[in-house]
């Protein structure tokens, strides 16, 4: 049995839209702010993702999970990004240093040295914004959409069938895939298997683990076997196939894509001015 995300019903603004219209502003959105690398511009952005956020009615303790994974990921990238100046260098040719410190030893040769500059500061402001932007509208897509509207949203999105039910099963099959293992993990600590006291390599924990991933990944082949065998029976792909729920597009739903197509084209036709790309403000340059 599939089982899905955390989501239920809420009196918020994200369920309040077609979920085609969320997503496909969601789409204009993810691709307008991969044309901008200013902080100004990307300010923008972070403030819609986070306007939805707040009107999202979702409480901390239902994602407060994603949240932190999430929010850890961002900030320890962004530091490193910060630290090393990776990634930055095609964005800007000199840096203006104000503070730099140099290790008084050597590893193989390579002196260890910090080199704080005002673009390296900047570039990572840039990519939290962005990334942060990103995870958060996309977090709100498992909870604030309904799993039994899936199949049906994708194909009206313009998805073939078999695509759109694909697309189903996959955002059904992380949380089934969760449920599936904490039930293993339960049954084999009621049979004594403690997983605190792993020891040993790497090599050596994963050959004890076998007790939890055998009997899962079987059963997660077992599962998908069922579905196909359910999904032949029922000579799917034969024919367009036919959707139990149906959606209608609303003017609230036509003005949510219609922003979204104002924002990308705005963002285009920005970005072939040559405008919204890497800034750095005056008072960190020393």
């Amino acid at each position: 049995m599939l089982v899905a995300w955390r989501y239920r019903q809420r009196n918020s603004l994200v369920q309040s839209f077609d979920p085609r219209a969320y997503l496909i502003f969601f789409a204009c959105f993810l691709v307008s702010t991969l044309f901008f690398w200013d902080a100004r511009f990307l300010a923008f952005f972070f403030a819609i993702a986070l306007f939805f956020v707040f009107t999202s009615g979702i409480r901390w303790h239902e994602m407060s999970r994603a949240w932190l994974f999430i929010g850890g990921f961002i900030l320890f990238f962004s530091f490193l990004t910060f630290l090393t100046g990776r990634g930055g260098m095609e964005l800007y040719t000199t840096e203006h240093s104000y503070f730099k410190a140099v290790a008084n030893f050597t590893i193989l040769g390579w002196r260890p040295t910090l080199n704080f500059t005002a673009e390296r500061t900047m570039y990572a402001v840039g990519m939290l914004l962005r990334v942060f932007s990103l995870a958060s509208m996309t977090i709100l897509i498992p909870y604030s959409l309904n799993p039994a509207l899936y199949g049906v949203t994708f194909r009206g999105i313009g998805l073939p069938d078999k695509i759109a039910y694909g697309m189903d099963l996959t955002m059904r099959f992380i949380p089934t895939f969760g449920r599936d293992f904490s039930l293993t993990m339960d049954a084999q600590k009621a049979r004594g298997y403690e997983i605190e006291k792993l020891s040993g390599g790497l090599f050596a924990q994963v050959r004890k683990l076998a007790p939890l991933i055998v009997p899962v990944t079987i059963q997660a082949i077992a599962g998908s076997e069922d579905i196909i065998d359910a999904m032949d029976l029922r000579a799917f792909g034969i024919g367009p196939r036919t959707w139990l729920e149906q959606l209608n597009y609303r003017r609230r739903d036509r003005i949510l894509i219609g922003i979204g197509i104002v924002i990308l084209v705005i963002s285009i036709a920005l970005s072939m001015l040559s405008i919204g790309k890497f800034w750095v403000p005056a008072f960190l340059i020393p």
